[in-house]
């Protein structure tokens, strides 16, 4: 599989967590994303849960220390330089930036495979919600290809 066929724009189609027992959705079953992979090397990510209330507030910053949780849990923004290991059908980033703090120069690798014009990626496994061994699996949409 050519690194080619990465490069592009991917509307999330869907997002879950599988571990032993039943899928996880912290983002939501409707989780939304976009996925942004240039030839340079740039990945740039986004998720959301769609059904995040608004504040009551419309200051930005002036939301409540409930208001601020909720927002900050149902979203996922970060971008990273990435390679990819065609033999293994893995892509590997370091992460520049991110919403949560502890990903910011953390290492990751995803596993990807193509069915026309989908992307699945999963993750390596991970620890999340408490729980071992949780390995997230997204569903992408090409929307379009960068040159």
């Amino acid at each position: 599989m050519s690194r080619q066929q990465l490069i592009g724009t991917w509307k999330l189609l869907s997002s879950k967590l599988v571990s032993d027992g039943d899928p996880l959705y912290p983002l939501g079953k409707d989780c939304q994303g976009i996925l942004v992979l240039d030839s340079a090397g740039k990945l740039h990510g986004q998720l959301m849960n769609p059904n995040r209330p608004h504040f009551a507030s419309p200051d930005m910053l002036g939301g409540t220390a409930e208001e601020i949780e909720v927002a900050y849990k149902g979203y996922l923004a970060y971008w990273a330089n990435y390679t990819v290991d065609e033999e293994k059908a893995m892509m590997s980033y370091t992460v520049e930036g991110c919403l949560f703090p502890n990903w910011v120069g953390h290492h990751q690798e995803r596993f990807y495979s193509f069915e026309e014009n989908r992307l699945t990626l999963k993750t390596t496994p991970l620890s999340i919600a408490g729980k071992e061994n949780v390995v997230g699996e997204l569903v992408w949409e090409r929307l379009t290809a960068i040159e």
